[in-house]
């Protein structure tokens, strides 16, 4: 009897601690926020102008020569360390707009801008944000 009681505790053991590591994994995890606006700071390197950009998740805005896409762009709640994210679609539009050609897509991090940031002889642009909707 007391070989089965063992095994019973040791069994009991292994479950409670796969539990308790589950949960802690779970627990560790920041909870993702989906935003509607993504936010960027655009650099024009002639008059050296810096603007802040908002927009909307994909919907297209022209800054100089690019045509900026965001498709998602996410945050962290007030609460957690902060990560700002966006994965982004930018075209270069020739001067006479007859030729596309895209020159960045992919992830941009608020926290480290120059990490994925697009540089361009005249023009920078990078994450600095997301936001949600002004009518919430």
């Amino acid at each position: 009897m007391a070989i089965i009681e063992k095994a019973i505790s040791v069994i009991f053991f292994r479950i409670f601690t796969i539990a308790i590591f589950t949960f802690a994994a779970g627990a560790a995890q920041a909870e993702r926020i989906e935003n509607e606006i993504a936010v960027f700071s655009a650099l024009e390197k002639v008059t050296a102008i810096i603007q802040t950009i908002e927009i909307p998740i994909n919907e297209t805005v022209k800054f100089g020569v690019f045509e900026v896409t965001p498709r998602v762009c996410y945050s962290r709640s007030a609460t957690e360390r902060p990560q700002t994210t966006s994965f982004i679609e930018i075209d270069e539009v020739s001067t006479d707009e007859t030729e596309r050609k895209r020159i960045f897509t992919g992830w941009m991090f608020a926290s480290s801008p120059g990490l994925h940031a697009v540089e361009h002889p005249v023009y920078d642009i990078w994450l600095t944000d997301c936001k949600r909707a002004a009518s919430e």
